[in-house]
């Protein structure tokens, strides 16, 4: 078999020729995300009313750096209060995306769609982040006349300058679920995600006036607060079966308060004293829905620094470890916090200290940072801190309960080596398996390197999969002979068989 260029040669390799590798200083498959907040224009847009392409060259440029460091995933906030950063929504157009809630940007586009594509372009996951309780928000300076809260202003709850649902009653939950099947079924999403809104947080001197639902669909419970866990719960397993049953690849996950109970109210509990806890505070009992099975992942919001005295952070990711149930863990990590006035936020050496732990300890998966703001270059060099760290690519971790695409076994058509030194790498796979394959993995060796997969330091880099099949390797070194590999992943981050090695001399 012959390719073009006078350098190329062919070593029929088979699958057997990989050899499994020692462990790498970092793992192939981690979890690299971080939360794009759009409430109050947190960290997109920057402000209310820009214009589309502001917008969207705002976005551009946050996927951007956020690539650059490593990133694979991206929460984008897309409903905030009921309302819509995307167009096929039952609810209105954000204020904080047009500067009045229900007016369309413009020139109109569908900002959803946009984020979807340029962060496929960039090979992250996008997974769409909606605010679970919120009618209103209270620095919401308009409402729409068709906003849920006028259109059925019985369905919430008035609770400290917020509007939020009445999980209670059964239209509402309908409704929430019927939100959320709308975005997965129009939008090519890889993942529904919810914050640690529930039941609202404690605030002095106000009551959840609830007595009156509990009243009429309670009757099953003595206490009011074991009824009000219920309707989470409902509510949680009917989105997850619902995302299951429009489109059974849609990742479904949640980052609640990091505590679940402490120790003092339940055995067991973790090590923390004195906290707020979500399954008694605000009735969400986060450790069933990971036992369950409800969700793909939990991300547990652990905002806290290594010594903190109610909530230290290893006691609490290592209760997670311990009861993560059937899904994947990812930690959440408080990265906002650098530059507070206490010492262990003086810096990004908390943060990074974190990351560290979290890819040593067997069972987290991978870490995701709040907020974009804090990852960005000019944010206390965390952002040149994680690009280090992140040097090496990483592939998302595998759901293997999910469904698989069948996936092909690549040909390299192609190696040669220009002028520059730059090389040419091409390849083709069968036509039957275009649909499935959503990226390329390519692996380049050098004399010396151990032939695996399993080192991400054989990466040379993951590419979207495109009509034309072809990438440039402009860090080639022109007096380095080299081996290239290559693999098909399906949108599930699942891996086929690799190509045949190739040679270039």
């Amino acid at each position: 078999m012959k390719f073009k260029g006078l350098l190329s040669l062919t070593f029929l390799f088979l699958h057997s020729s990989f050899k499994a590798s020692e462990p790498a200083p970092i793992p192939k498959r981690e979890f690299r995300g971080v939360w794009i907040a759009s409430v109050a224009n947190i960290d997109w847009p920057s402000q209310k009313g820009l214009s589309s392409s502001r917008q969207q060259e705002e976005i551009k440029n946050i996927l951007d750096n956020h690539q650059k460091i490593g990133i694979n995933a991206v929460f984008v906030q897309v409903r905030a209060a009921s309302d819509a950063f995307y167009a096929i929504s039952p609810e209105p157009w954000s204020e904080w995306l047009t500067g009045t809630q229900g007016k369309a940007p413009s020139p109109y586009y569908d900002p959803l769609n946009f984020m979807i594509e340029h962060a496929h372009e960039r090979n992250m996951e996008f997974h769409a982040w909606l605010n679970l309780n919120r009618g209103t928000h209270s620095s919401a300076k308009s409402i729409a006349s068709d906003h849920i809260t006028k259109t059925r202003p019985e369905w919430f709850l008035h609770y400290s300058g917020y509007k939020v649902y009445n999980f209670g009653l059964p239209e509402v939950r309908k409704y929430i679920v019927d939100v959320v099947v709308n975005l997965v079924k129009n939008y090519d999403v890889d993942g529904i995600h919810f914050d640690d809104y529930f039941y609202p947080y404690p605030s002095p001197g106000h009551k959840i006036n609830d007595v009156d639902t509990y009243k009429k669909y309670g009757y099953a419970f003595t206490r009011i607060e074991d009824w009000r866990r219920d309707n989470v719960n409902r509510l949680i397993r009917d989105i997850s079966e619902a995302i299951k049953k429009e489109k059974p690849q849609v990742k479904f996950g949640i980052s609640p308060f990091a505590v679940w109970r402490t120790k003092d109210r339940d055995p067991e509990g973790s090590r923390t004293n004195g906290a707020l806890s979500s399954y008694d505070d605000l009735y969400a009992d986060s450790r069933l829905w990971v036992r369950e099975g409800w969700v793909d992942y939990t991300l547990p919001q652990v905002y806290f620094s290594f010594s903190h005295k109610t909530v230290p952070y290893l006691p609490m990711v290592e209760w997670w470890v311990k009861n993560k149930g059937k899904g994947h863990l990812y930690v959440g990590i408080g990265s906002y916090r650098i530059g507070e006035n206490q010492k262990d936020w003086a810096g990004a050496g908390q943060v990074m200290q974190q990351v560290r732990k979290n890819t040593a300890l067997e069972g987290v998966s991978g870490s995701v940072f709040y907020s974009s703001k804090s990852l960005m270059p000019t944010s206390h060099r965390l952002n040149d801190s994680l690009k280090r760290y992140y040097r090496y690519p990483a592939l998302p971790p595998v759901m293997d309960w999910k469904p698989a695409d069948p996936l092909p076994r690549p040909e390299i058509s192609e190696l040669t080596r220009t002028g520059s030194g730059t090389v040419k790498i091409s390849w083709k796979i069968p036509v039957e398996y275009e649909e499935y394959v959503r990226s390329f993995v390519i692996y380049r060796y050098k004399r010396g390197d151990k032939r695996t997969l399993d080192d991400p330091r054989n990466i040379l880099a993951v590419v979207r999969n495109k009509q034309e099949k072809v990438y440039w390797d402009e860090q080639a070194d022109s007096e380095q002979a080299y081996e290239y590999a290559i693999t098909a992943l399906d949108r599930l981050w699942n891996e086929g068989r690799p190509s045949k090695l190739h040679k270039l001399l």
